[in-house]
Formats: C-alpha cells, structure tokens, sequence
C-alpha cells in the first residue's frame, strides 16, 4: 500500500475563495477519508495559510522545502494536494518533490476509476480522466528533445515534441469515440425514461453526500415490499460505493406503486469534468417527481453535506423537486431504536437496522398522493389486458364480476385515469 502525504492551503483572504478554518478542516478530514478510499495510507499532512495560492507551485517555496523533507522522512510514495492543480504547477511538484503528485480531482477520479463497474460508468469516468490529461500532457516527455529544425512541419519537430502532438490527438481520437458511444448510451436511458413517464408510475430518487447510505435504504426498501435478493444493488461503508443510477420498482400491499432511484453520491468540490460527463445519469434525478436528500446524522458535518447537495441539485436543475429529509445513522447519536417523523418532510431513522422504512414509505406515499385519485371503472371482458394492468399498477379495493364486464373500485394515478376514462361509470374520470 501507497504512504500518502498530504498538503493543504486555506486561502486567508476575505474573498469568495476563503473557506474559513472550519470549512478548510473539513477539507482535510475529507481527504483523509478520500485517500483511504483509494488504497493508500495517509501517513502525514502538512497546512500552510497563504493570502492566495503561489502560480508555479501552489504552495510557497519554504514549504515546498518542508513537503520535500516530509516525504523524505516519512518515505511517502506520493503527495496529494487538497485542490486542483493546473498542469504547471503540477510538473513544477513533481520536479521539486521528485516523486508523483495527485490533486484532488485526480484522486477523485482515481477511486471512480476502481469503483465503476458499468460499461456506461467506466466510460464515463474515462471521458473524464482524459479531459483531465489533455491539458497535462506537457512535460511528460521532458527526456526527448524539443525543437529539431526551424518551425513549421511535423518532420522539423524534436522527438518529445513528435510524442507529444502523438500522444495529444490519440488522447482526442479516444475522446470522440467514447463521446459517441455516451451519447448512444445516453438516447436509450432517454428512451426508457420516457416508457417510465407514459406508464404514470411515479419517480422517486435517492439523492446525498456520499456514504449516507442511500443503496442501503434502498435495499431496506427492496426487502421489505419487493423480496427479490437479485434486485439488490452493492451497497458498502466506502466513499462512492454507487457510481450507477440503479431504478427499482417498489410495490408496498396496499399501496401504490413507484420508480425508485438509487443516484451516484455527491461530494465537495466535485470536479466540473465529472459532473458533465455522468450528467445523463444523474438526468433521473431531474427527471423525478419526488427527491429523498439522505444525509449521516452521525457525522458533525452533515449540515454541510446537504449545503453540498443542495448546490450540486441547482447545478443539474433540480432543486425546485418536493423533497423529503432523511437522517439517517440516528441510531448512531442516541435517538433510540424508533423512528422519528417530524412534520410531514423529515425522518430520523437507521436504515441498516430497517427502523424507520415503514415511516418513510408512508411520508412517499403522502407526498404522492396528489398524483393519485379513486376511479370506479367497468372494464369489458374482452380487455383482459387493462384489468391486469390495473391489478399491478393501482390498489384495487375492490372487483366484481358483472354482466357488462369487471367492475373495479381503484386508486390510480392521473394519468391512467385518464387514460381509460372511457370505462369510467360516468362520463370522463368517474372521482369516488
């Protein structure tokens, strides 16, 4: 296992920038966690304040000297800075620490990396990391020589300069491959999005910080009203255990049914390139009736995670959804073995003990019920079909067997209201 050293700024300024000693300490916690996350050790950490970050080498150039007796002494294997580097302070580090750096966004894409498991995540963590290279690509081939005649055609070039403009449009013949196969990738979750809208089965998403344990509730979910083990999906105590938006049907007894969607975690700072390239799958979130905001009530930063999220929702457009609270891990911080329901918008529940599901669903439920209303229908018996359909998508409180055909007292959502309004008892949508 790598040893990790790493190094943190807080700019001091009273500017946008300043994130203020908390913010700043929170910053560092959470690369801590974010270098665990990536199989290394994290052997050290170094601070230094500074009224604005130096253009060469991000820190001053005492404390490069001090880094670089650090990793000495430590023996780390590699440095990692708490922001995003630009491609010359990064080669400048990397000369002056003589050993590899990663900045943040680089970690983070790192740990995507090994955490995808799709063909559509691993591409787009691959879009990513390459959008992140093109940039960087200049001083990795400082051993070859540059210039090797005038100016002009590729034959007057050195052979770092030749591996270079080589290695550049390998890096964007990738890149518009790979964009390519998104974007197909991306026209049919379209396509299944739309079949999910006309069915009229609502859309509920799971969203939060990552590790607040969005996959576990819904795997509590899955178990309590599904009861299939193979709908599981991968649920871990790690830093973005879920890079894939996961869509289960939930079909409680008695109640009506809804999509529920299990999204990739959020975190701060979350790199522009990472957002953009899985931007078509978090479109489920923004494509949802209703948001679940799961946040870890057991960690003291938890207001500042849902800050996070709540950004992040603006960013997709998202944040004008109906939403409902959840904190989980209460258990956690003394609250007790039940489930608290404040107002109809908040719950403190433990979702790895599945206390709390039964209350969550029925705040769902709650927030759903606009979309629903009781419709009498009598259904000819030659259309068997809508009967089923109806048996597996409304709550069916009641079936008789007329001359006429079937007659049922349902609840169903507007739209298939709507939809079969024909065999209503009176004239449109009969409302019971």
């Amino acid at each position: 296992m790598d040893k990790a050293l790493i190094v943190g700024m807080n700019i001091t300024t009273n500017t946008n920038g300043n994130r203020g000693k908390e913010s700043f300490e929170l910053a560092m916690d959470e690369m801590v966690s974010l270098v665990k996350a990536c199989n290394m050790e994290p052997v050290g950490r170094i601070e230094q304040n500074m009224e604005s970050a130096n253009t060469a080498t991000y820190i001053g150039a005492g404390k490069v000297r001090e880094v670089c007796e650090m990793v000495r002494a430590l023996e780390a294997d590699i440095v990692v800075f708490d922001n995003g580097l630009s491609p010359i302070q990064l080669r400048n580090l990397s000369r002056e620490l003589n050993c590899p750096v990663m900045d943040r966004t680089s970690l983070i894409l790192e740990i995507f990396s090994a955490r995808a498991r799709t063909r559509e995540a691993r591409l787009q963590v691959e879009v990513a990391r390459l959008q992140y290279m093109l940039p960087r690509l200049v001083g990795l081939h400082d051993a070859l020589s540059r210039q090797g005649g005038a100016s002009g055609s590729m034959s007057n070039k050195g052979a770092g300069e030749k591996k270079l403009e080589l290695d550049r449009r390998r890096l964007e013949q990738r890149l518009t491959s790979m964009r390519r196969e998104l974007e197909k990738i991306a026209g049919e979750r379209e396509t299944q999005r739309k079949k999910r809208a006309e069915s009229g089965i609502p859309r509920v998403a799971l969203v939060g910080y990552t590790n607040a344990g969005k996959s576990t509730i819904m795997n509590a979910m899955l178990a309590a009203y599904v009861g299939d083990e193979e709908k599981t999906v991968y649920e871990e105590d790690m830093l973005f255990a879920t890079l894939d938006t996961t869509v289960r049907r939930i079909a409680p007894p008695d109640r009506n049914a809804f999509l529920l969607s299990d999204t990739v975690g959020f975190i701060s700072n979350l790199p522009h390139n990472l957002v953009k390239a899985f931007r078509s799958t978090l479109e489920e979130v923004r494509e949802a009736d209703l948001l679940i905001q799961v946040a870890d009530y057991s960690d003291e930063n938890y207001m500042e995670h849902m800050k996070v999220t709540e950004d992040t929702l603006k960013e997709l457009g998202a944040a004008q959804i109906p939403m409902i609270y959840v904190f989980n891990k209460a258990d956690l911080c003394g609250m007790g073995e039940f489930a608290t329901v404040q107002g109809d918008n908040k719950l403190y529940m433990s979702a790895k003990t599945r206390n709390g599901i039964d209350a969550l669903l029925t705040l769902i439920t709650g927030k759903l019920s606009e979309r629903y209303r009781d419709c009498e229908f009598v259904i000819p018996y030659k259309r068997g079909d809508i009967v089923s359909y109806l048996n597996d998508n409304a709550v069916v409180h009641k079936t008789e067997y007329r001359e006429d055909g079937v007659y049922m007292e349902t609840n169903v959502s507007c739209i298939d209201a709507a939809r079969y309004g024909q065999f209503a008892l009176s004239q449109g949508v009969s409302l019971k």
